[in-house]
């Protein structure tokens, strides 16, 4: 079993974690099935936030019981102090514990800092103070937040999208963590779904000592297949190299991470999903892609009128309405046989 330390907190864990941003769409028995067979089978680091839905309280239901065997991190989108000590306040009840081992400011736009005006920092600190709280983190989608928040050695983990689709600058801040000592959680480890290959995945990753990958889990065959890497880990080979290569060359440039922060749009395009449908239909078993239900989703690009707020949004500075109407003209040309795929 591989494992991991996040840097100056000295959490040490497998390098598998569990990401429950998914378990809000199942019921709260399904969502406990997969909580308690991950700690069962050694999954000990849990990833949810306060804006998960009720994902805070199946923890607390499943996971209660072991509180001291486990670490949780949760996150507060908060941009205010009142906000921040309400945030907190629910995710301690939600998941019936006293403290929060790693606590996160989830995708600010900013990098809160002592002295900044908000009250933020100070909040978290004061969190600290009082045992609420263990570590302070931060997470993030833009490189350069990230970055700041590294530079600033106020945070003791980032949480950042890092797969092997990642840019020569996302390692960059990988390596800035592990010199700084602190720790790297990467989120997005399957591109939000574009990569297929878990084991791939799982491997390429392992080549950084100090990264903990966290992988949404919605289906037990999915926690399964990540659980498996516990005792047999896949490693790194010549094949793998090469499949990584093409995906790179395939997936580099323009394309959606599927991150929603364009969510929710003025007309009701399912924006995350609409704007990666060339890839998705080309990666995944494409009946689904193809059912009059995506089609209506698809059609519903045509009614984008331009407003350009999923483009500001958009924390890697995509043209999301371009993407939008690329992917329709590629889609609407798979519907009537003149793409093949």
């Amino acid at each position: 079993m591989l494992t991991v330390t996040l840097g100056s907190t000295g959490i040490t864990v497998p390098k598998n974690a569990f990401g429950a941003l998914p378990i809000q769409r199942v019921s709260e028995d399904y969502a406990a099935m997969l909580l308690r067979k991950a700690y069962d089978h050694g999954i000990r680091y849990f990833d949810t936030a306060h804006g998960y839905t009720d994902s805070e309280k199946k923890i607390g239901i499943a996971l209660s019981d072991v509180r001291s065997e486990i670490y949780i991190a949760t996150k507060t989108g908060s941009t205010t102090v009142d906000g921040f000590w309400a945030d907190l306040k629910l995710s301690l009840e939600r998941m019936k514990t006293d403290y929060i081992d790693v606590y996160q400011f989830h995708n600010p736009g900013f990098c809160p800092k002592p002295g900044d005006g908000t009250g933020l920092y100070e909040a978290m600190l004061e969190a600290k103070e009082k045992g609420l709280i263990r570590h302070i983190g931060i997470t993030n989608h833009r490189l350069n937040v990230a970055m700041e928040a590294i530079e600033s050695g106020l945070y003791e983990t980032l949480q950042f999208p890092f797969c092997y689709l990642a840019t020569e600058k996302d390692i960059e801040l990988v390596n800035a963590c592990k010199a700084r000592n602190m720790g790297f959680i990467a989120m997005k480890g399957l591109s939000g779904g574009l990569l297929t290959q878990s084991d791939m995945c799982y491997a390429w990753m392992a080549q950084f000592d100090n990264v903990l990958p966290i992988w949404g889990v919605q289906r037990e065959s999915e926690l399964d297949e990540f659980l498996s890497y516990n005792d047999d880990p896949p490693m790194m080979t010549d094949e793998m190299r090469a499949r990584i290569e093409e995906d790179r060359k395939a997936l580099s440039g323009n394309f959606c991470r599927a991150c929603g922060y364009c969510m929710p749009c003025t007309v009701g395009i399912e924006i995350n999903t609409c704007a990666r449908m060339s890839q998705l239909i080309r990666r995944s078993p494409s009946a689904s892609h193809l059912s009059p239900e995506s089609q209506a989703k698809m059609m519903k690009i045509e009614e984008c009128v331009h407003c350009d707020v999923c483009k500001s949004r958009c924390p890697y500075g995509l043209d999301t309405p371009q993407l939008l109407i690329e992917n329709l003209i590629d889609y609407k040309k798979i519907l009537a046989g003149e793409v093949t795929i």
